[in-house]
């Protein structure tokens, strides 16, 4: 793949930035990590955000809910990172692995170092999450707010991560070709399919019997507006194969089924629906709550 060819998101060479807290979400989200580093060379740095002051209370190393945290806490999380970060580097000697422990608010603090990243990989939930909840506060704040793209992994959506095509979301707006030249990176670099998907909503005269023939003249459409802006990336990557789904369905329930055998499922903060002032659309957000692999949500820097 030539530097031409490459898909600049932004910052091609900068760090891959882990938000990790010990959890189980976060040793996945390190996982995929590392295994991305290893595809494009990047160094990789594990981010502890150490709150000192909530409301809940802190859930850390050794403590439970409601204990106060003090020195020896912080200690512990600096243990915990280090160890971390010394274990990925033994199971990974060809990678640049870092860790470190930072004060404030997860969501700002990640956001924050979002803007010197490449990607910014997150456990869907941390220490504190709860179990009715399939995705924490912080991964949607940051998603939604972070100055470059964001993978969001569950514990249990990363068991088949490393087999699958890729599958990208895509309805014409500025968004979706953002996400798509991000998702033909992505499968080049795992020398995997692309899958594209378009999902369109009929309008409710379409759905009649009688209206059949200007139902698929809709379709037909939609698929002609696919193909056309996928046949830039086809010349540009003839070793990517990309095949193209249309179909008149909720645009997450469509891309959750084509998540299933993904190994990672590409969207856009906001499609053509999103108003200016909602940063992460509801199909990212459905989309990272129940996805069956792991999501990246791609914006514009």
């Amino acid at each position: 793949m030539s530097e031409g060819q490459r898909v600049d998101s932004g910052r091609s060479g900068a760090e891959i930035l882990v938000g990790y807290d010990g959890s189980p979400d976060a040793a996945a989200a390190l996982e995929w990590a590392l295994d991305q580093a290893r595809r494009d060379g990047r160094p990789v740095r594990l981010a502890y955000v150490f709150e000192w002051l909530t409301v809940a209370g802190w859930v850390g190393p050794g403590m439970t809910p409601g204990m106060w945290p003090d020195e020896k806490a912080r200690r512990q999380v600096e243990e915990l990172v280090v160890k971390a970060a010394a274990d990925a580097a033994a199971t990974h000697p060809d990678l640049t692995v870092r860790g470190e422990v930072l004060d404030g608010p997860p969501a700002v603090m990640l956001e924050d170092g979002s803007a010197r990243a490449g990607l910014l990989v997150l456990g869907s939930r941390g220490q504190g999450g709860f179990a009715g909840l399939l995705a924490g506060s912080t991964a949607v704040a940051v998603t939604a707010h972070a100055h470059c793209p964001v993978v969001v992994v569950r514990n249990r959506s990363a068991e088949g991560a490393r087999a699958g095509h890729v599958a990208v979301g895509v309805d014409g707006s500025e968004h979706s070709l953002l996400a798509l030249g991000f998702a033909v990176e992505q499968a080049a670099l795992r020398r995997v399919p692309l899958h594209v998907v378009r999902a369109w909503q009929p309008r409710r005269d379409q759905w009649s019997l009688l209206a059949e023939q200007a139902r698929d003249a809709v379709a037909a459409e939609h698929a002609a507006e696919v193909e056309e802006s996928v046949r830039r990336w086809r010349d540009s990557f003839p070793e990517v194969e990309i095949t193209v789904e249309t179909a008149a369905a909720a645009p997450a329930g469509l891309l959750i089924d084509a998540s299933r055998n993904a190994q990672l499922v590409v969207v856009g903060t906001r499609g053509l629906g999103g108003l200016r002032g909602m940063l992460l659309g509801s199909v990212s957000q459905q989309l990272i709550q129940h996805a069956h692999c792991p999501v990246a949500v791609v914006r514009e820097r």
